[in-house]
């Protein structure tokens, strides 16, 4: 039996949450075209005959020295240590850059395994060959799996590497399980990602979400909770609220739909807006948020 801590990294849109979603079969870790849509380590479990690997989806590796950008990238470094294998993401659509060559070099100092899984090959980038030479050169030790996280070419024999390469060991979870996120975490995110996906593309790092209270009425199998969208600006809350309440209202029946196919109950959202201008400069908020 194996059984292996895998930590995803990748550069921002890469696809990382995509192919953690598709090698679990669920929907573990929230996804939008935007950069940097995962903030936290996100736990996604596949369990086999042949053991159980346990994915920890991180955030976007992205050199910044502004503060939000510091605590993801942190999250990013420890997960790297806590894993047995390192699963590097990486788009082919673009040639490696200043960032990319950086991120590589990290990589080349782990002592842990490293796959590599060239995604969006179903694209067709013209620069793949490319991209996978310089990955070759800068990571020799690490194994080349070209893949499709979107339609899933290539993902069965990225597994088996990953199996391959995680040492033995009994399962951390029960083989039910696909993640281990706790259910205010799960809605805050669907949230978020409902939010993200409606708006225009400046509004992803200036949201967060909180639950102000959630109750469990047992004889209706039902979850309430009522949560709070906050954002940076007056202008984006009236954005997220639109006119006469019809953006929040999309966001809240799109997030309730999302919810009922990820709880074995019905979930029912009271959404409200706050501004809270510099919450992104905030440390205890930031380590509240970001883990």
């Amino acid at each position: 039996m194996k059984a292996g801590l895998i930590a995803v990294i990748g550069r921002p849109s890469s696809g990382k949450s995509t192919l953690m979603n598709k090698i679990c079969g669920h929907k573990v870790s929230i996804t939008a075209p935007t950069p940097q849509t995962t903030r936290n380590t996100v736990r996604g479990i596949l369990s086999e005959e042949r053991g159980q690997l346990v994915f920890l989806d991180t955030p976007g590796y992205h050199n910044s020295d502004k503060k939000f950008n510091r605590y993801l990238k942190q999250i990013a470094h420890s997960t790297l240590e806590e894993s047995d294998v390192i699963l590097y993401v990486l788009d082919p659509q673009r040639l490696p850059g200043y960032e990319e060559t950086q991120l590589m070099k990290v990589l080349e100092s782990s002592t842990k395994p490293i796959i590599t899984a060239v995604n969006k090959t179903d694209l067709n980038p013209p620069q793949l060959g490319e991209v996978q030479q310089k990955v070759a050169e800068q990571l020799p030790h690490s194994l080349i799996y070209p893949i499709s996280a979107r339609n899933g070419f290539g993902v069965r024999d990225l597994v088996a590497g990953l199996f391959l390469q995680s040492p033995e060991g009994e399962a951390m979870y029960p083989q039910e399980y696909y993640t281990d996120q706790d259910p205010e975490f799960r809605i805050t995110e669907i949230i978020r990602e409902q939010a993200v996906n409606r708006t225009r593309e400046e509004l992803p790092h200036a949201v967060y979400v909180e639950i102000a209270d959630m109750e469990m009425q047992e004889e209706r199998h039902l979850l309430w909770a009522r949560a709070v969208i906050f954002v940076e600006k007056e202008s984006q809350k009236g954005m997220l609220v639109g006119k006469e309440g019809s953006m929040i209202k999309k966001i809240r029946v799109s997030a309730e739909k999302e919810l009922r196919e990820l709880f074995p109950y019905a979930v029912k959202l009271d959404l409200r807006v706050k501004v809270d201008p510099k919450w992104r400069t905030r440390d205890q908020l930031l380590q509240r948020l970001i883990h």
